[in-house]
């Protein structure tokens, strides 16, 4: 168990805080740590009032902004410790249709969100990334990989600065609004007996909340700059997922949305010479000088070297689950 120095007695801030991770992580770290004071940053009042009525705890403080506003979060980030950022917009085909609008949140508000940060001297930032940030051929993850790219550079980019600053990077979250696990529940509900699928071959990346939260806790220790982190996670076909829960439904094949891929990458093989593995994840660096530095994680726990040209994508054989390991990892989620 990784002690969270990040976490107790510290004041934490997490944007987008009213989200499926954000409510997630708030609830476990008032459960199982002790922050010294929570600050929620978002921009919808009722999910925030919700979120009040909810945990009811001295030690939050709600602040109505956006990450598009820098002197709102420079205000917001004032004697912040470390800093969680979940804030962004994230579907992929409302995306295609609206791209400068996710341009704004999650590109420029990601610099907004560094800039604040070095200017409150906050000690570590961790933002939260997706796969479809690796090698992207739709919006969502182009302005993603954007992101994430000006997170790391951040640790160079400003020099003398107190601040670090790292990535991590998942798949799908199950029961996270948007994905299809809530979905095809909902379906199921409703006795439909043919689902809607994408593509027959198509697969994902997945995660629990549960589990995401965790890894994220544990990177805030791991962190030392620079790194993107990628959990060890399992991927599922959609086909397998939906037969799961409808064991006798019958599909109905609506094609690929706008921006969507069949498969997904967490690490891509073009960047296989700057990723070590770890015991529990893989880490992607900027560049040799920094995979060299950073052999060591901050727990003193060695990396190596993945083979040449490693790739790890949700079709490869090492990640997809049988029906079996599926099963058991839906049970928590089909009550």
């Amino acid at each position: 168990m990784i002690k969270n120095n990040s976490i107790n007695n510290k004041t934490v801030l997490v944007t987008g805080a009213t989200g499926s991770f954000g409510t997630s992580f708030i609830e476990n770290i008032l459960k199982n740590n002790k922050p010294s004071k929570v600050i929620i940053y978002s921009r919808d009042e009722f999910k925030q009032y919700n979120l009040e009525k909810k945990f009811s705890n001295p030690k939050l403080k709600f602040i109505i902004g956006d990450v598009r506003d820098l002197e709102r979060l420079k205000i917001a980030c004032r004697d912040v410790d470390t800093l969680i950022h979940a804030a962004a917009l994230k579907h992929v085909p409302i995306a295609e249709k609206n791209p400068i609008e996710y341009i704004k949140t999650n590109i420029q508000g990601a610099e907004n969100v560094i800039k604040a940060s070095i200017y409150n001297n906050i000690k570590k930032v961790l933002a939260l990334s997706t796969d479809k940030a690796a090698n992207p051929i739709n919006l969502y993850g182009t302005t993603k990989l954007a992101s994430d790219k000006l997170f790391v550079s951040a640790n160079t980019e400003y020099p003398k600065i107190k601040t670090i600053f790292s990535v991590v990077r998942y798949g799908n979250v199950m029961n996270s609004r948007g994905s299809v696990l809530p979905l095809f529940k909902e379906l199921k509900k409703k006795k439909y007996t043919r689902l809607p699928i994408t593509h027959e071959e198509m697969t994902r990346f997945w995660i629990s909340l549960e589990d995401g939260v965790e890894f994220v806790k544990n990177c805030l220790e791991l962190m030392k700059g620079e790194e993107i982190f990628v959990p060890k996670i399992k991927s599922i076909k959609t086909v397998d997922l939906a037969r799961l829960i409808i064991p006798n439904a019958k599909f109905k094949m609506i094609g690929i949305r706008p921006g969507e891929k069949i498969h997904e990458t967490l690490c891509p093989k073009e960047t296989s010479q700057l990723t070590l593995e770890f015991k529990k994840y893989y880490s992607i660096y900027p560049n040799d000088k920094s995979l060299k530095e950073k052999q060591y994680n901050a727990v003193k726990e060695k990396g190596s070297k993945v083979p040449e040209n490693f790739e790890y994508s949700s079709d490869n054989n090492y990640s997809l689950m049988k029906k079996s390991e599926i099963s058991k990892f839906l049970k928590k989620y089909l009550d």
